[in-house]
């Protein structure tokens, strides 16, 4: 632990200044009534996400088997969270005290979850769809976070849907953010975004003293500095919505009435259970994925138990639910400049949850002297990490069984959101294995030198590879000698042997000779199922 302290602290601070702006960003998001017809505008509130990310550190951190995975409120969650505030009333009639509630129930239900080994279905995702997360996830972020790196800050870091609250799509957010560039957020955008560059250099990480120091907290220094510098400055100035804004309570009870906690009368609902449900198994799915996500990037190749994954996540998410927080998953953006800012093991995790802690309640006027646009470039990094060209073109490389689940997934999280973009990945992913499966379950050869036609069946035959066999079947010419190999089959359906019986049946009217060789191994494999 002490041997790696030195590395973790400087990577726990990073993801610290990483998972700030999402914190806020993403409960703002989350908690805003904007856009909602029907309802009065409600500008959200930063609390709820703040909570998650302290607790996604600290507990999470703690309990999770995962060396670089960082917890914290999700962008994939925002509009489950806004509809179910909505439809519990809203802020004004007790909405989100029942949220809080079904995010408390939801995490008693990944708990069970974990107990009872759902874990393993992070296994069956091809790493095509996780690639094609990560690429996506990168491509997000790198093009929501350039109106920021311009100054155009009038959506949170952490909306990350198409459509975001103010009503525009991602595109038309990059093109007001031209037409409204801030010269003074953009020229320390560049600065910050030259330093972070300047210290992923060699030389710079091979200098005792200087690869003491994070290239994000240099960053930030000198923005912090650069901003003041142009206080005065016409045109220039940084400040109001262009800062990080976080709430300085001036008094305990200004502090107590930022907290919104559960409202316990409602667990007879039958709507909060719902809402636990759908937390539950959303938060997990993102967990999960994440979790494999991350595996894959780990330079040691460690893996993540996934069962206590799932029960560390449980146990985050009754902790934020009944502190009034926001859901809690494993976030891929932070797990991500986890890795790259060098963290040895979990500890880091932790330590940015402390950094949330302290900062948060003992000091956040200082975070509020903190440029957005700092911020956005270090952000845009991480993008473009995440969907670097060169990994992009190592994929189309593999083949296309690879490449079009990968774009897939990519081009739907792109209109869409995380989930619903691995969805359709794995769908497609899906119909390649079919596919597949449909031309690769046997073997037929017509020019053996008996003259006969062979169809060597595969090892394993399902009921998937029925219309492949039946349809090369029917294509024979009548009086043809056929033999039917299955001496290295183990096992094969009942829908095959019945395709197989009925050509065997109707062979005598085509004039078609059929030998059927079983081989010794179907038989043992049909003697040891019995």
């Amino acid at each position: 632990m002490f041997k790696n302290l030195k590395f973790d602290v400087a990577s726990g601070l990073v993801v610290f200044f990483v998972a700030l702006p999402l914190c806020l960003g993403i409960s703002l998001a989350s908690t805003s009534y904007k856009g909602i017809e029907g309802l009065e505008d409600f500008a959200g509130i930063v609390m709820p996400g703040l909570i998650a990310g302290i607790i996604g550190g600290i507990v999470v951190g703690s309990l999770s088997g995962s060396r670089f995975g960082v917890s914290g409120p999700a962008a994939g969650l925002i509009t489950i969270i806004t509809t179910a505030i909505v439809a519990f009333g809203g802020f004004e009639n007790g909405g989100f005290e029942k949220f809080a509630l079904a995010v408390a129930l939801g995490g008693v239900i990944q708990f069970i979850l974990g107990l009872i080994k759902a874990g393993f279905v992070a296994y069956y995702i091809p790493f095509s769809v996780i690639k094609g997360m990560l690429a996506g996830i990168g491509i997000t972020i790198f093009i929501k976070e350039l109106p920021h790196f311009f100054g155009y800050d009038k959506d949170p870091e952490g909306d990350l849907a198409f459509v975001q609250a103010d009503g525009h799509n991602t595109f038309e957010e990059l093109g007001l953010a031209i037409e409204n560039i801030h010269w003074g957020a953009t020229l320390v955008a560049i600065i910050s975004l030259l330093i972070l560059i300047g210290w992923g250099m060699k030389k710079i990480k091979e200098n005792k003293i200087l690869s003491l120091i994070p290239g994000p907290l240099l960053a930030i220094v000198v923005s912090v500095l650069v901003a003041m510098g142009l206080a005065s400055t016409q045109g220039m100035s940084i400040g109001g919505d262009h800062l990080v804004s976080v709430p300085t309570p001036q008094n305990m009870e200004e502090f107590k009435g930022m907290f919104y906690f559960p409202d316990f009368s409602a667990i007879t609902d039958y709507n909060v259970w719902i809402v636990a449900v759908t937390v539950a198994l959303v938060a997990s799915i993102e967990s999960l994925l994440c979790v494999e996500a991350t595996d894959k990037m780990d330079p040691y190749k460690g893996r993540t138990p996934m069962n206590r994954e799932l029960r560390a996540q449980g146990i985050g998410n009754v902790l934020s639910g009944l502190l009034g927080g926001l859901p809690i998953t494993q976030v891929i953006v932070r797990s991500t400049a986890n890795i790259g800012a060098g963290a040895k093991s979990k500890n880091s995790a932790i330590i940015h949850g402390i950094f949330l802690l302290v900062f948060v309640l003992a000091i956040p006027g200082l975070l509020n002297m903190i440029p957005r646009a700092t911020l956005a470039a270090v952000l845009l990094l991480i993008g473009w990490k995440l969907a670097s060209p060169k990994s992009i073109v190592q994929m189309v490389k593999s083949g296309w069984t690879q490449w079009i689940p990968f774009f897939t997934t990519i081009g739907v999280m792109l209109f869409t959101d995380l989930l619903k973009g691995v969805f359709a990945g794995l769908a497609v992913a899906f119909v390649i294995i079919l596919y597949r499966n449909f031309k690769m379950s046997f073997f037929i050869k017509d020019d053996a030198n008996d003259g006969k036609i062979h169809l060597n069946l595969s090892q394993h035959t399902t009921f998937l590879n029925k219309a492949s066999i039946m349809k090369t079947l029917d294509s024979i010419e009548d009086g043809k000698d056929v033999v039917i190999d299955l001496s290295e089959t183990l096992s094969i359906d009942y829908d095959v042997k019945e395709a197989i019986n009925d050509f065997i049946e109707g062979a005598e009217d085509r004039k078609i000779t059929v030998e059927l060789i079983h081989g010794e191994k179907l038989e043992q494999a049909t003697k040891m199922a019995h």
